[in-house]
């Protein structure tokens, strides 16, 4: 399953993707994963969530994005949820249709059980009609 948190820059949906991933850790049974740009939140994670920073890794394209989560998901066979802050930014698709890689992260979330929460810089407006039911927090 795919969420979506979305909103323009400075709206608050960092905020609420860490106030999700901190009160999901409580009650989850498998592993949690924070990917971000950078690792400013570590400080602001639980301690058992392993928060990675994407820009360490050299991905530059989206398609490289989605081989990174695939990885990230055939070390872990644990992995519960993953929370990916900055989407846009992170997985190379500022100004780009977001919906063919969303539909990517539903087959892995089928697949292997895995839900992903996505903070994503665009207000519900500005999304393409079939995503807007995976919408839970919209600012």
């Amino acid at each position: 399953m795919v969420q979506l948190i979305v909103g323009n820059k400075g709206k608050g949906k960092t905020k609420h993707l860490l106030d999700k991933v901190n009160a999901q850790v409580l009650d989850a049974t498998g592993n949690i994963v924070y990917l971000d740009k950078n690792s400013k939140h570590m400080y602001e994670l639980n301690n058992k969530v392993r928060l990675i920073n994407v820009s360490d890794y050299m991905v530059s394209t989206s398609e490289e994005f989605v081989g990174f989560l695939c990885g990230i998901i055939s070390q872990d066979h644990d992995l519960q949820m993953m929370f990916l802050d900055n989407f846009l930014n992170i997985a190379y698709l500022e100004d780009k249709d977001i919906s063919p890689i969303i539909d990517k992260l539903e087959k892995l979330g089928e697949t292997f059980g895995i839900d992903f929460v996505l903070s994503v810089g665009v207000n519900e407006d500005e999304l393409p009609e079939a995503l807007k039911e995976k919408v839970i927090v919209s600012l």
